[in-house]
């Protein structure tokens, strides 16, 4: 039984470890990662505690914790996948962009409605010189989510 308390508290070392300070390791190219061996680690000493404490054979007890783990390590993997593939991909340059000034703008204050596709909502706005409401502004600069435009002319 203490094998099986021993590897589940590794796991759960290994887990709280890749919260508190990122993902440790990657094996086979991100096909398992430390979050999810922590886990199947867990999961092997939990049942393989559980199955011992009750008396039945200690064989039960090592087979059916691995496939239990396997089976736990391969859901975790699947679920982190399916996470990562969601996150918010590289910050996209919106310099050149084009859009309208929803308020009047000046060094200070301002907000914008661009026209990009990926742009769904209105950006707080700067420029060096007053725009006013409703007029055609270009971004020249982008600071965070904050970007400086200018004032566009057709001819420009």
């Amino acid at each position: 039984m203490l094998t099986f308390i021993i590897i589940g508290s590794i796991g759960l070392a290994l887990v709280v470890l890749s919260l508190l300070v990122g993902e440790l390791f990657e094996l086979g190219d991100g096909a398992v990662s430390g979050t999810s061996l922590g886990v199947g680690a867990i999961v092997y000493g939990s049942i393989g505690a559980i199955v011992a404490a009750n008396g039945l054979p200690m064989w039960l007890a090592y087979a059916g914790s691995a496939v239990v783990a396997i089976v736990a390590v391969l859901l975790v993997q699947v679920l982190i996948k399916r996470l990562k593939d969601t996150e918010d991909g590289v910050p996209v340059s919106l310099v050149g962009i084009q859009g309208v000034a929803t308020t009047a703008i000046d060094p200070s204050r301002g907000e914008v409605s661009l026209d990009a596709a990926h742009e769904l909502e209105r950006r707080l706005a700067w420029s060096d010189e007053p725009v006013p409401e409703g007029a055609r502004v270009v971004v020249v600069e982008q600071s965070g989510s904050r970007v400086r435009v200018r004032q566009h002319f057709p001819n420009d």
